[in-house]
């Protein structure tokens, strides 16, 4: 609350004033910003709280369509499958979790993705496990068939751009890709435990040369 006082202010500064207000209103309308480096973004500190592309009822079923053929194709073992998918020039991104790492995170070429399917004996470190801090050091189809397990998104709740509020890892996914799409794969764990074995997975999408394709695979899951 401002103190209760008088003052007074000439014509010309009340439009000085005025004029000041609405160029402020003009930069913020139209995302321009004083930083010289627009490029930073801070993550979100709160998942799910960001501002999703706004796509179209059609685009929509499709983006969701494409996700889940290459959900169906992960949870069947047939990884080769999404190969068409990954984006051409660049490639995918694994994350073990879900705050994504751009330095660390494994990223695939569509090359890469094909080769290192065949060559199965190849290990990757993809990351520390949470509570542990052990290294995850494991084969791309292990690593897939295991970590990713997307069987168990066979029955899950799908959102498109939006997230449910889960564990307490920050979600950066629009922090790292601010104009990309993201359809979002929720399961809810078992009575057993209480829903703390819930999972998710988020698959990232960009356009390129006037199709989609996908950027990254982001797991989620309970941590400590």
């Amino acid at each position: 609350m401002m103190p209760s006082s008088r003052f007074d202010i000439s014509q010309s500064g009340f439009y000085k004033l005025i004029t000041a207000a609405c160029f402020a209103s003009l930069l913020v309308a139209t995302g321009c910003s004083s930083s010289a480096d627009s490029n930073v973004r801070i993550p979100n500190q709160q998942n799910g709280n960001t501002s999703a592309p706004v796509i179209s009822d059609t685009s929509q079923q499709t983006l969701r369509q494409q996700a889940l053929r290459i959900q169906r194709a992960l949870a069947t073992n047939d990884f080769a499958r999404i190969t068409n998918d990954i984006h051409p020039t660049r490639g995918v991104r694994f994350s073990m979790y879900a705050y994504v790492r751009p330095e660390t995170d494994k990223v695939f070429s569509r090359e890469q993705f094909a080769q290192y399917l065949q060559q199965s004996k190849i290990r990757f470190t993809w990351g520390d496990l949470d509570g542990t801090g052990e290294l995850l050091v494991t084969p791309l189809p292990t690593y897939l068939a295991t970590w990713v397990d997307a069987k168990k998104f066979n029955d899950a709740r799908i959102k498109t751009n939006d997230f449910e509020s889960r564990g307490n890892m920050i979600n950066n996914v629009k922090d790292v890709y601010p104009k990309s799409d993201v359809v979002d794969f929720y399961y809810k764990g078992t009575d057993e435990y209480d829903g703390m074995d819930w999972r998710g997975m988020r698959l990232v999408f960009d356009d390129y040369q006037g199709k989609r394709y996908l950027v990254a695979i982001i797991n989620d899951q309970w941590t400590v």
